[in-house]
C-alpha cells in the first residue's frame, strides 16, 4: 500500500481521529440542550422536553423536503417537461409522509406521561406553548395554508422568526407548484373548478397523465397525514389538560379542536365526489 493509500485509508478509521461520531452529530451540544425548569426536578420533564425537541429536528427535515418538491415541480413546469421531475417530487413527498407517521406515533411516547406527572411541571412552561412553533407554521404555510394573522398572535418572535414567516408567506406552496405542473401539462387550471376538472381528467387517463395523478394523490396524502397528526394532538391534550387553557394563553382543546376542518387542498378532497 503506498504511502498515499494508508493515509486514505487512516483517515476513515479510528485511527485518523479527524472525525467522530459524536464530533459529527455534535452531540456535546445536542445532549446539552435539555435544561428542566421545575425544581426539584420532576421525573417527565425531560421526556417532555425531548419529544418536542425531535418534533423540531422533525419540522426541520419536513421543511427541507417539502421546499425541494415544490421546487423540483417548479423547476420541471418551468422546463415545460414536467414529466422528468414528477417523481423525484413523488419520492421527497413518500418521505414527508413517513416522517408524518412517525409525528403520530411520537405522540404515543408522550401518552406514557399521566396527568399527574405532567403537572408537576406545567406551570413552570407558561407563557411558552407549542402555538409558537415557527417551523410548524412555516410547514403549513409551504403546504398551503398561509394566515398572516399568526404572525401578529405569535409573542416573542425574534426578527429572524418573523422575516421567516413573512418570507414563507410570499414564496409558492406546494399547490402553486401542482397548478403549475398542471398547465405546463396542457391542463387548464386557471381556477378551482378548472383544477378539478384537470385532476379528473388525469383520474380517468392514466396512460398519459399517470404522474399527474400521481402527485396528486401524494399532495392528498400528505394534507390527510397533516390531519391525522392535529387530531392525535388533541385527544392526547384533552387527555392531558381536559378543558384547562393552554400555557400560552390559548383556549387549550378547544382551539386545536378548531383546527381540525383545515384542509390544506379542499379541491383534491372535493374531486373524490366526481369521479
Amino acid at each position: 500500500m503506498s504511502d498515499e493509500n494508508r493515509e486514505q485509508f487512516v483517515s476513515f478509521g479510528e485511527q485518523g481521529a479527524q472525525l467522530t461520531y459524536g464530533s459529527y452529530l455534535r452531540l456535546p451540544v445536542l445532549l446539552d440542550a435539555q435544561h428542566l425548569e421545575s425544581d426539584p426536578p420532576a421525573h417527565d420533564e425531560l421526556l417532555f422536553i425531548t419529544i418536542h425537541q425531535v418534533y423540531e429536528l422533525w419540522f426541520k427535515q419536513l421543511l427541507h423536503e417539502v421546499v425541494a418538491a415544490r421546487d423540483t415541480m417548479l423547476a420541471a413546469a418551468a422546463e415545460g417537461d414536467p414529466a422528468s421531475g414528477l417523481w423525484r417530487a413523488q419520492h421527497l413527498l413518500a418521505r414527508v409522509h413517513v416522517i408524518e407517521r412517525v409525528l403520530v406515533h411520537q405522540v404515543d411516547v408522550l401518552e406514557t406521561m399521566t396527568p399527574q406527572d405532567f403537572l408537576e411541571f406545567r406551570q413552570r412552561l407558561a407563557p411558552a406553548s407549542g402555538f409558537q412553533s415557527v417551523q410548524f407554521r412555516e410547514l403549513e404555510f409551504l403546504s398551503g395554508a398561509k394566515d398572516p394573522a399568526y404572525l401578529r398572535r405569535f409573542r416573542g418572535l425574534t426578527d429572524d422568526e418573523q422575516a421567516r414567516l413573512r418570507a414563507r408567506l410570499d414564496e409558492p406552496t406546494l399547490w402553486d407548484a401542482f397548478v403549475a405542473v398542471l398547465r405546463a401539462r396542457g391542463l387548464p387550471a386557471d381556477d378551482d373548478e378548472q383544477v378539478a376538472d384537470a385532476v379528473r381528467t388525469a383520474a380517468h387517463d392514466r396512460d398519459r397523465h399517470a404522474a399527474v395523478w400521481a402527485l396528486a394523490e401524494a399532495l392528498l396524502q400528505h394534507d390527510e397525514l397533516a390531519a391525522s397528526w392535529r387530531a392525535r394532538h388533541v385527544v392526547m391534550v384533552e387527555r392531558m389538560i381536559g378543558a384547562k387553557s393552554g400555557t400560552g394563553g390559548s383556549s387549550g382543546s378547544a382551539y386545536l379542536r378548531g383546527r381540525l376542518p383545515l384542509q390544506y387542498y379542499p379541491v383534491l378532497w372535493d374531486v373524490r365526489s366526481m369521479l
